[in-house]
Formats: structure tokens, sequence, C-alpha cells
């Protein structure tokens, strides 16, 4: 009982610090209103094409979504659950960590690439709150896939689709699509055209998270993933 008292008063008092920690970090970060400019930054330090609409159909994005986000659609730009296990992950261990929404992605693209540490994951999660006020959800996936990057020298999903499999991103397959979206967690360790074991792992992966949300029956994901992939550069294990 004296255990449990003393849990709910620390549980109390992270939850205060953690309330004055965001309205301070709110007050001290930037405004959101240049991230479109942001973005048109980063595609021209990589070389990279601009989406000039979220693609139809925008299968990396709905690949995207159902692997690193699956609240993305209704949620304020955080999710509270997995950002506690990433505040504590360093304390549940490495298999514990996570939270980092679409939103919050973004903005450490965009506002704190240079950046790590707890103190940036709570501007992240700032930036992703006022990213959601500012720009409709549609809008901050169309910069998030414009701002990713995809590995190989691809920094944008036009160029990624492109240099991969020579279409644009409305043309991808849904296999096509879900090692794409797969790439961008770890760019250099899933580059099927260093490590194509891992990309192809990494895109059964994708495919059966777009199960588990319902954007694909498990039928049409075993059909993507039998379909030939179709690579413009050769994926090499």
């Amino acid at each position: 009982m004296r255990l449990l008292k003393v849990l709910v008063l620390t549980g109390v008092g992270v939850l205060v610090l953690g309330i004055a920690a965001f309205a301070v970090v709110w007050v001290r970060s930037p405004g959101v209103g240049d991230a479109p400019s942001r973005v048109a930054v980063v595609l021209a330090a990589g070389h990279g094409t601009p989406l000039s609409t979220l693609p139809n159909p925008d299968r990396v994005g709905d690949a995207a979504v159902a692997t690193e986000d699956a609240h993305f659609w209704s949620e304020p730009g955080v999710d509270p659950a997995g950002l506690v296990r990433a505040v504590l992950g360093p304390l549940l261990g490495p298999g514990d960590q996570g939270g980092a929404t679409i939103p919050m992605q973004l903005a450490k693209l965009l506002y704190t690439p240079d950046h790590p540490g707890l103190g940036s994951k709570v501007t992240d999660l700032v930036l992703a709150v006022k990213l959601v006020r500012a720009y409709p959800k549609t809008e901050i996936l169309a910069m998030y896939l414009d701002a990713a990057y995809y590995g190989h020298g691809y920094t944008g999903v036009v160029d990624a689709a492109r240099g991969y499999f020579g279409v644009r991103p409305s043309q991808l397959s849904w296999g096509q699509a879900a090692l794409v979206a797969g790439l961008v967690q770890a760019p250099s360790a899933f580059d099927p055209t260093v490590h194509a074991h891992r990309a192809i792992s990494k895109e059964h992966h994708v495919l059966d998270r777009l199960v588990a949300t319902g954007v694909l029956t498990a039928a049409q994901a075993q059909a993507a993933w039998a379909a030939p992939l179709h690579p413009v550069v050769t994926f090499r294990g």
C-alpha cells in the first residue's frame, strides 16, 4: 500500500512537472508558420522534388501512418501512451521506447534535427501540437513525405519512388509503397541496394501493419507480398 502511494505521488509529480515544462516550452519554442519553407530548404539541400499535393492513391502515406502513427488522423499531434514510453524508455529498456508521432517526426526534421535528448523530445511534442493546430493533417502528411530521407541519396517521396522504382508516388504498388515507407525509420540500415534482406523484411512488417490497421485485408497484403517489386536499381543482400 505504501509503495502504491509513492508511485501515485510520483506519477502526479511527473504530470505536474510535465505540464509546467510544456507551458514553458510552448512560450519559448518558435512558431510553425514557416514549416512549408523549411520543407523546401530540406528538399533543396537533398536535391529533392516536392510534392504538389498528396498522391492519389497515397499508398506511401497510408503505409507511413499504419507503421509510424496509427492514430494520426484523430490525435492532436501527440500519442500520450507512446510519449510516456519515450520519456521512460531509458528506465524501461530498449524495447519500450517510442511515441514519436508523424507531427513530432516532422517537427524533428524541420526544427530540431541536431538536438537529441529528452529536452528535444519535449520541444518536438510542443511543435507537433502547434503544427496540428496550424495545418490540415493532409498538409502535415505531405510535408512529412517531402522532408523525410529514404536512403540511397533520395530526399522526399517523389525522388524515392522515381529512384527505386522509376514511377511517380501515385503509381507505386502496395509492396513498393510498403518498402519505401519502411525506409524512413532507418534509411541506411534498410537501404535495399545494400541490405536487401532487411528492406524486404521491413516491407513485410509494413504490410502487416496495413492489415492490422484495416487498410488492407490479409489476402490483399499477401498478394502485395507475392507481387514482384520491379526495382530500377539493383537490390543486393
